[in-house]
């Protein structure tokens, strides 16, 4: 490397860049948990269909990221993350003027879309733009804005809410993503791949990307319709049997989406799996404290989301300081230690009770799930990326952001179904509806607790790598990898009703 590409204010530019393009991907994915009442009343929702408002974008976003992460490898980075942020913004715009509930759940639907172009195509130029000590400072600059976004939309989306209206949770993205266009064309260098339409994998990108929308509309629609219904059974065998033609798929093309031999690169898969664990974790742990705050406590809008703040703070020193130990230490002990704390601070929040107060029974368990969640993201996206090669960085990009989708729709699904259970069993017995509400929601953050100790646990699996390469046939841990050449619920209804 000739020069610390960070120590230049251009590249001090890119990353903030890039960072802002992840805290808004991850931002809309809870931003219009707090404003939900309000657009039902709104526009008439009906309460089953209210979650489509935020499973729509769900879907589309968990669904196309893999197809996302390898168009920007074979269409070029900047071109792709340019269009994302153009559909983003065209889609926030119709979301936040839409006059009907259609509109609406069909605008998010397709802003999921712009998303699922930008993610994995931002991860992929900062992984390819820095080096050496430089990724491991930008990667967890990077990762952190994951767990600040999560934290930071559920405040946001209190204060949009509360102030200027819900409309403009949506519309508050149209001039950020204007003004994020022109920094991209301006500061990020076009890249032209020079296979960029060659033999391009039509057939396996049908298959990943059908087997993934069918498997997360599955999972959203589940704690609804049944576990054990035929819709629901079908709906996942449908998805798996699409998933492993897939894999048939990419294991006989010249030029696959999925080069299978990426696999090959010591730790990604073990990588992936934490990431879909405790992402799942910590964002369906949001939710059901939000639920708590509002429906037992009784907190406003705005005073639910300001609950969030001291998270973010935690979360970005966490990650500061992870940043440099992984160059120290690696990301093995981190990924443990990290996992283990933060799943010792959602046990204490899943003891909740009936008449908690902020400072005593919500803040030292956020505080201390805050400095695992900073710590864990960060060097679980630097073990993701280490060894993978320049040319595969949007496809490793892809399938992180997807292991992070496929989390969030696997937990609040279980989650959901784990709370409905607990609360209509308590209030079969008679239980006063604060109270059987109270322990639904806790129980819900155990098995959040559960989600980010196994990811712990997995965590032991991770490479032991002390920085991330995305070199060519040298991986950060020094060993030659050869990659093959591209031959909303019942629960919040009940709730709700309690309160009015």
């Amino acid at each position: 490397m000739i020069g610390s590409v960070l120590a230049t204010r251009r590249g001090v530019l890119i990353l903030l860049l890039l960072c802002a393009v992840q805290f808004l991907d991850v931002v809309d994915t809870a931003i219009l948990n707090v404003a939900l009442p309000t657009i039902k009343d709104d526009l008439g929702f009906t309460q089953q269909s209210l979650q489509w408002v935020v499973s729509g974008y769900l879907i589309s976003y968990g669904g196309l990221l893999l197809l996302g992460g390898r168009a920007a490898d074979l269409l070029g980075r900047r071109r792709l993350l340019v269009a994302g942020m153009a559909i983003f913004a065209v889609c926030s715009l119709a979301g936040g003027l839409a006059p009907t509930s259609t509109l609406l759940v069909t605008a998010r639907v397709a802003q999921g879309v712009g998303a699922a172009m930008m993610a994995p195509a931002g991860l992929s130029i900062l992984t390819t733009t820095f080096t050496g000590g430089d990724r491991n400072k930008a990667l967890g600059v990077w990762a952190a804005m994951s767990g600040v976004g999560a934290a930071a939309g559920i405040f946001l989306g209190g204060v949009l809410t509360q102030g200027p209206g819900w409309r403009w949770v949506l519309l508050v993205n149209v001039p950020i993503c204007a003004f994020m266009i022109a920094a991209a064309l301006r500061l990020i260098s076009s890249d032209r791949p020079e296979r960029a339409r060659a033999g391009f994998d039509l057939r396996g990108a049908v298959l990943v990307t059908g087997g993934m929308l069918i498997g997360l509309h599955a999972l959203i629609e589940a704690p609804d319709v049944g576990w054990t219904t035929a819709r629901t059974i079908g709906e996942l065998a449908t998805a798996a049997a699409l998933i492993v033609a897939f894999v048939v798929n990419e294991s006989r093309v010249a030029n696959p989406l999925f080069p299978l031999g990426l696999l090959r690169v010591k730790g990604i898969a073990a990588a992936d799996v934490i990431q879909l664990a405790a992402f799942g974790g910590f964002t369906g742990s949001f939710f059901f404290l939000t639920l708590y705050m509002q429906n037992v406590l009784g907190f406003s809008p705005i005073q639910s989301g300001s609950a969030y703040l001291p998270v973010t703070v935690v979360i970005v020193v966490a990650a500061g300081i992870s940043s440099v130990l992984i160059g120290r230490i690696g990301t093995r002990p981190i990924i443990v230690t990290a996992g283990l704390v933060s799943a010792g601070g959602m046990f204490l929040l899943s003891r909740i009770p009936t008449d908690g107060a902020y400072v005593s029974d919500l803040l030292p368990g956020l505080l201390t799930m805050g400095v695992g969640l900073g710590a864990l993201l960060v060097t679980v996206t630097a073990a993701a990326n280490a060894g993978v090669p320049a040319d595969k960085a949007g496809l490793a990009a892809g399938l992180l952001n997807t292991s992070q989708q496929l989390g969030t729709a696997l937990a609040i699904a279980v989650f959901s179904a784990v709370a409905t259970a607990r609360t209509n069993d308590l209030l079969a017995t008679g239980t006063a509806i604060p109270d059987a509400l109270t322990e639904g929601f806790g129980r819900a953050v155990l098995a959040g607790a559960v989600f980010v100790a196994v990811a712990a646990v997995i965590g032991l699996m991770a490479p032991h790598t002390h920085t991330a390469s995305t070199t060519p046939g040298i991986p950060a841990d020094g060993e030659a990898v050869r990659i093959p050449a591209d031959t909303t619920n019942p629960l919040i209804a009940s709730s709700k009703e309690s309160n009015s």
